[in-house]
């Protein structure tokens, strides 16, 4: 079944028809990962999106699926324990999108320290335990261990060997965000989920009793109003939460609940910053902050910043204050390395939906708390920094019937599911005398996830062989694989037939093919930065790509020059934007 501009439509007929069980608000990682549930259930179910699914948040994170080990210095267990576990389950589920991969964590002896060399070995055993790392036979070859200062400088020779005390090795997970979210998204739509970008939700409707019964959407392309029927209605949608129960003439406008702040990310080659292994450390900035230095595709990229954003949630910018707070850090871990603007060849900014106050219990009646992951904030005020408003999660039900899923990280999203589904099923069973089950979430294999995840390195390598012999060159093989999965052989069945696209590899090639056909990538913008990583890791080419993108989407689509232009101008400032040359321009006028 394609997934594209031409089954939008038909699913846009059918939601202009149907009464559904569940319409989902948000098309981010927490929504995507209702609908495969909702969808696996059986449910009559839909989600919508105002943009491209997974453009906000959900995009624009530090791409890591991490257990949170820092928390373990004030033995926080009950938070680590909770998403720890969760990263070998989403590895299991989207084997091709996330990764084991063993993380550094270099100890200093200087003051405000997040470790010392004692309690960093307490903490990965702890971590280890909690993962049941010891119990699984895939796991074993992870177990932490410590190492001495002369073997982490022999392992980062760019690190300031000043102060430094020794390291750990503990594992973590690479991951792709935005695949992820694709991914959810399109296995939700196999199983007979209604997944439409680019709706915009209007007004929360009611029934004749006030109950909400659905939303009034406007289609972002045509400009139509319609009106959406359902059961019941969830909004997923991230920091747009608060925007979204505005919609509601029921809702409390006055009372907030969501706190966003913005974090930031930047990319130099890795000539410049020779990171051979993912690296966690703190900022010593005493700000609480931690700081990731991350290789991926012959790049560096490190970040997060964290601080309270008001701005436009659809447009988060890196500011210089950005700018120079990162590389201030990065400067000082790795002297030698002199980071400066110049080098930042692309980024990225995000804003997390944070919640910021207690979530309200679930079911007043039985005084039960919301099944959700733990952790979520006590504080309704501002007066906590950024950092340390909690990453837990918040799931309400309104007076009206109104649900709200907030909060969270990626990490949780399945976790955040769960909860939100024994929310949705009890209202089913109960008020609509439906006969629905939660399904095990945990053995959903995502798309492109059909292969077996304790042996996914040798799976890939064979998706990429096959690739080769079908006349990929092998970096865009390799590339190919790692983004696609198992769906490497329904791309790789049209690979003798397929004309290249001018100014395209095949590789390329059938890469965007695919995502038109069978990922609903719409623009450049979506092909470019969301379902590849060719806006961030890819600086050497994506000019070259560009070109040859636009002329194949505009062939597809059947674009007028005026739209080729209007997407040629938005896609060279996205590019523009993204290697920070409105701060680069701005700090040689300075000079």
């Amino acid at each position: 079944m394609t997934f594209s501009i031409k089954s939008r439509a038909e699913e846009i007929k059918k939601l202009k028809t149907r009464r559904l069980d569940l319409l989902i608000v948000g098309g981010g990682i927490t929504g995507a990962g209702v609908a495969l549930q909702a969808s696996a259930a059986g449910m009559r179910t839909a989600l919508i999106d105002m943009q491209d699914f997974g453009a906000g948040t959900s995009s624009r994170s530090t791409r890591l699926v991490h257990g949170g080990i820092r928390y373990l210095k004030n033995f926080d267990v009950e938070v680590v324990s909770e998403t720890v576990q969760e990263r070998a389950i989403i590895q299991h589920v989207a084997p091709h999108v996330t990764r084991p991969d063993p993380m550094l964590l270099p100890i200093y002896d200087e003051p405000d320290t997040t470790f010392s060399m004692f309690s960093v070995k307490v903490a990965m055993d702890l971590y280890d335990h909690l993962a049941g790392i010891n119990k699984s036979e895939h796991l074993k070859q992870y177990a932490n261990y410590t190492l001495n200062k002369e073997q982490v400088l022999e392992l980062e020779p760019q690190l300031n060997p000043e102060n430094l005390a020794g390291g750990g090795i503990y594992l973590d997970y690479l991951n792709n965000d935005s695949r992820l979210v694709i991914e959810n998204i399109k296995k939700a739509h196999d199983l007979g989920g209604l997944m439409v970008s680019r709706l915009k939700a209007v007004k929360v409707l009611h029934n004749q009793f006030g109950n909400a019964c659905g939303m009034t959407v406007k289609d972002m392309i045509t400009g139509e109003e319609f009106d959406i029927k359902a059961k019941i209605v969830l909004n997923a949608s991230g920091p747009w939460s608060d925007f979204v129960k505005d919609l509601d003439e029921k809702h409390d406008q006055a009372k907030t609940q969501m706190r966003p702040t913005k974090g930031v990310h930047l990319v130099v080659d890795q000539s410049r910053l020779n990171v051979p292994k993912p690296t966690y450390f703190g900022s010593g900035t005493n700000d609480g902050r931690m700081i990731f230095t991350i290789p991926r595709d012959g790049k560096t990229y490190f970040g997060t910043t964290d601080t309270d954003f008001k701005g436009d949630l659809t447009h988060p910018r890196v500011e210089q204050s950005d700018v120079d707070y990162l590389l201030r850090i990065i400067n000082k871990k790795y002297p030698e390395a002199h980071i400066t603007l110049d080098d930042v060849e692309s980024s990225w900014a995000g804003v997390r939906p944070l919640v910021a106050e207690e979530p309200a219990p679930v079911n007043e009646k039985a005084e039960e708390k919301p099944d959700v992951v733990s952790g979520a904030s006590d504080s309704g005020s501002h007066k906590l920094t950024a950092s340390q408003v909690s990453r837990g999660s918040s799931l309400k039900r309104a007076d009206d019937g109104l649900i709200t899923l907030a909060g969270g990280k990626l990490t949780d999203y399945r976790k955040m599911a769960d909860g939100a589904m024994k929310m949705i099923i009890e209202i089913m069973n109960t008020q609509y005398a439906r006969d629905y089950k939660p399904v095990d979430s945990a053995n959903i294999k995502v798309s492109g996830g059909d292969f077996d995840s304790d042996h996914a390195e040798d799976a890939l390598k064979n998706y990429a062989k096959e690739a080769v012999a079908a006349g990929v060159d092998p970096v865009g093989a390799e590339k190919m694989a790692n983004i696609f999965g198992s769906n490497m052989e329904q791309i790789l069945a049209d690979a003798k037939n397929v004309k290249l696209a001018p100014g395209l590899n095949l590789a390329e090639t059938l890469s965007l093919h695919y995502s038109m056909e069978n990922e609903m990538a719409m623009t450049p913008e979506d092909y470019l930065f969301r379902r590849t990583n060719n806006l961030l890791f890819n600086h050497d080419e994506i000019k070259n790509i560009e070109a040859g993108v636009i002329s194949e989407m505009a062939d597809y689509y059947d674009w007028s020059d005026d739209e080729i232009q209007a997407y040629t101008k938005a896609t060279d400032e996205l590019i523009s934007e993204a290697s920070l040359d409105y701060l680069k321009n701005a700090s040689t006028v300075k000079e």
